[in-house]
């Protein structure tokens, strides 16, 4: 079994910093890709950042020049860091990644259980 376990989330004033991060665990043969996306109370969940294997990035573009995500692949760790956060930031972050298992024949896609960030003062 796979497992994503994220942390890192909490009450932030706007114009702060957190740092996200998410580690998977388990019977992992690769990762293709890891990223987080968000859910804000009444929308829909949506892609913030997103890294692949070879290293290449894609960030929504509403946070484009204040978040960065990296990977330790070592670790099977994504991290996000937030700058210059909004209170339009807050929502419930949720790490993603393509994982192929031992034994398996194609990656799945896999979710942690998200954590919470307030941007508020």
């Amino acid at each position: 079994q796979v497992q994503l376990v994220e942390s890192g989330g909490g009450l932030v004033q706007p114009g702060g910093s957190l740092r996200l991060s998410c580690a998977a665990s388990g019977s992992i043969f690769s990762i293709n890709s890891m990223g987080w996306y968000r859910q804000a109370p009444g929308k829909e969940r949506e892609l913030v950042a997103r890294i692949i294997s070879g290293g290449s990035t894609n960030y929504a573009d509403s946070v484009k020049g204040r978040f960065t995500i990296s990977r330790d692949n070592a670790k099977n760790t994504v991290y996000l860091q937030m700058n210059s956060l909004k209170p339009e930031d807050t929502a419930v972050y949720y790490c993603n990644a393509m994982i192929l298992s031992r034994g398996g024949i194609l990656a799945l896609p896999y979710w942690g259980k998200g954590t919470l960030v307030t941007v508020s003062s």
